[in-house]
C-alpha cells in the first residue's frame, strides 16, 4: 500500500505506538511529521525511522501538548511549511498517578488526553478540510468505559484523586469530542475515528509503580501490536468514508453508552472551547 503524496502528522511520535505508527506510514512513502516534546529524543527517533525505511521525508516539530501556547505555535509552524494535511493522528497521552497541573492550570490528564486533541484538531481543521479526503484518528482507551462525566469536577478538585477515574474521564471526554466532531464534519470528506490500542507496554506507564511497570512488561503486548489499528485507520482503503466509529483490533466496536450522549458531547464541546479560548471563525 502506498501513501506517497500524503502528509501525516502524529503526536507523541518518538516512542511506543506513535513511533511504530510513524515508521509504518514512512514505509508507505508518506511524508510524516513527528510531533515530539523533547528535541533530542525526537531527533534520535527520526533518524532511526529514516535509517529503517529509507524515507527521508520525515519532519520533526516540537511541542509540549500540555501547553496551549505551544500547540498554537506548533500549528503556526506547520502552516508555514505545509499546505495540506491528509492524516492527523492524535496519539500522545499521559496517565499520571498524582494530581499535577499544566502550565495553563489544568489537571494534566484532562489537558493532554482531551484538550490537546480538541485544540490541535480544531486549529488544523481548515487545512484538513482543504486536503479532503482526509482522516483524523484519535487514540482513546477502553478506560472510557469505566467513566461518567462529572461536569462539576472536571479538574478533579473536589473528589479524592483516583488515577483510573481521572484517566477514564479524560478518555470519555475525547470520545464525546470524536462523535461530536464527526457530526459537524458530515459532507466535508473528512473522517474521524477513535480507537483502543489494547493493553500495550509503552511509556504511558512510566509514572506507575515498579510492580505495575514490571507487570506491563511481562503481560502487555508490544507497541508494534498497539499501533496496528492506528495504522489501519490512517491508511487502509477499507475505511474510506467511515466516520464516527470506535475501533479495536482493526474492527468496529460499540463504545460505552455514556460516550453516545449527544447532550454531554455538546456540553463538553462548549466547555472545551472556553478552556482553550478557541473561537470558531
Amino acid at each position: 500500500m502506498s501513501m506517497e503524496g500524503k502528509i501525516c502528522m502524529i503526536t507523541g511520535a518518538n516512542s511506543g505506538i506513535g513511533k511504530e505508527t510513524a515508521k509504518a506510514l514512512s514505509e508507505m512513502n508518506a511524508t510524516v511529521i513527528m510531533v515530539c516534546r523533547d528535541k533530542e529524543r525526537g531527533e534520535i527517533a527520526r533518524e532511526d525511522i529514516i535509517n529503517q525505511t529509507g524515507n527521508k521525508n520525515i519532519d520533526l516539530l516540537l511541542c509540549d501538548l500540555s501547553s496551549q501556547w505551544q500547540i498554537r505555535n506548533l500549528v503556526e509552524e506547520f502552516k508555514k511549511k505545509y499546505q495540506n494535511l491528509h492524516v492527523l493522528i492524535n496519539n500522545a497521552g499521559v496517565m499520571l498517578k498524582n494530581r499535577v497541573l499544566s502550565v495553563d492550570g489544568i489537571e494534566m490528564n484532562f489537558a493532554v488526553n482531551h484538550l490537546a486533541p480538541f485544540l490541535l484538531t480544531n486549529l488544523l481543521l481548515d487545512v484538513i478540510k482543504k486536503s479532503a479526503p482526509s482522516r483524523i484518528v484519535i487514540v482513546s482507551s477502553a478506560a472510557h468505559r469505566m467513566a461518567k462525566m462529572d461536569f462539576d469536577d472536571l479538574q478533579s478538585e473536589k473528589k479524592k484523586y483516583r488515577l483510573f477515574r481521572v484517566y477514564g474521564v479524560s478518555k470519555l471526554a475525547v470520545m464525546l469530542f470524536t462523535y461530536e466532531l464527526s457530526r459537524k464534519l458530515e459532507g466535508t470528506g473528512v473522517t474521524i475515528n477513535a480507537l483502543h490500542p489494547g493493553l500495550i507496554n509503552t511509556n504511558l506507564g512510566r509514572d506507575q509503580s515498579k510492580f505495575s511497570q514490571g507487570f506491563g512488561k511481562a503481560f502487555f503486548k508490544g507497541p508494534e501490536k498497539g499501533a496496528e489499528t492506528s495504522i489501519y485507520l490512517a491508511s487502509s482503503p477499507d475505511v474510506e468514508g467511515i466516520t464516527g466509529k470506535y475501533w479495536t483490533k482493526k474492527e468496529q466496536h460499540k463504545s460505552s453508552e455514556e460516550s453516545y450522549n449527544e447532550e454531554n458531547a455538546k456540553r463538553i464541546w462548549e466547555i472545551s472551547t472556553k478552556m482553550t479560548n478557541f473561537k470558531i471563525i
